[in-house]
């Protein structure tokens, strides 16, 4: 069965994010359960979808197992919390075979964000292809809960120019005892690893806004910024209550491997619907990796007034 014959069962209803009790078993989701939430959600998701589409605004993306004909296969990974094992999956064409030639973004062929349903334990990794098209990466999980896996790519065969990268997710199920993470308030700074992040910036629903975050240490700026996925930060934006996936955008040049910058990096950022965001920051600092972490709410910029105002000692 190819990948168009499943469209009709695999459609935007895939929003919908599960709970109840885990199987300590199974850490995939089958693929029956994914059709009987889109059987129950896709008219009201196409609905919206259309509404997006006439307002102009853009559309989410980072929602469904299956995207311009590319599918996200099964994902393997360990069932419990403690458990080391691998993190594992393929992407198929639409011919149903696994998809073997990528195209390089942001330095890497694929990009795999998992986060927990309430946006906590957010990991950004890249894993690595075997030559049967089959990704993985050593995985143990540290809390259990609801997670989504996403995805996100660019087929060896496409003009990136005239469409974005694909954004493929599957949800699975961690088995054992969870806790619920605090009530999420809005925050633009974040303290990691002795740095504090700070967003500057207006965040607008259904235009593009700029972003800068800057980077101090112990009250000094921070410059010596390094370049990481080509840039000088990575951000990926989630919408609070679906996890659609947003792509940003890093303002500037592609920097050379031993430039250094900061204190500031900028983003030009699109957001589809007023509501909340989980921003996760990504930037390097003499070979390691930080990542810090904001939430953002916002109102609608078509009026040309200020929606949220992003400013530090939220």
């Amino acid at each position: 069965m190819n990948v168009a014959t499943r469209l009709g069962a695999y459609a935007a209803g895939l929003a919908l994010l599960f709970g109840g009790a885990f199987a300590a078993g199974a850490a995939v989701v089958p693929d029956s359960t994914v059709v009987s939430w889109t059987n129950t959600a896709q008219e009201s998701s196409m609905d919206h979808t259309s509404t997006q589409a006439s307002a102009g605004a853009p559309l989410a993306h980072g929602l469904s197992i299956e995207q311009d004909g590319y599918l996200l296969g099964e994902v393997a990974a360990p069932s419990r919390v403690g458990k080391a094992g691998a993190l594992s999956f393929q992407i198929q064409d639409g011919d149903d075979n696994p998809l073997t030639a990528y195209a390089t973004s942001h330095d890497k062929d694929l990009h795999l964000i998992v986060v927990r349903s309430d946006g906590t334990q957010f990991r950004h990794v890249h894993p690595t292809m075997s030559s049967d098209g089959t990704w993985s990466i050593p995985w143990m999980w540290n809390a259990a809960g609801t997670y989504r896996v996403f995805a996100d790519f660019v087929p060896a065969d496409r003009d990136t120019s005239d469409a974005p990268d694909v954004t493929l997710t599957r949800t699975i199920d961690v088995a054992g005892d969870v806790t619920p993470a605090p009530a999420t308030h809005t925050s633009t700074t974040s303290q990691v690893d002795g740095f504090t992040a700070s967003l500057h910036g207006e965040l607008r629903a259904g235009e593009m806004s700029d972003l800068t975050v800057e980077i101090t240490r112990a009250g000094a700026p921070v410059t010596t910024l390094q370049p990481y996925l080509g840039a000088f930060g990575h951000l990926v934006a989630l919408r609070a209550g679906d996890l659609t996936y947003l792509h940003v955008h890093p303002q500037g040049g592609v920097p050379a491997a031993s430039d250094l910058s900061g204190p500031k990096i900028g983003f030009m950022a699109e957001v589809p619907t007023e509501g909340r965001y989980l921003l996760y920051l990504d930037f390097q600092v003499d070979g390691q990796v930080h990542t810090a972490t904001f939430v953002v709410d916002t109102t609608s910029g078509t009026s040309g007034h200020a929606g949220t105002d992003v400013h530090t000692g939220h």
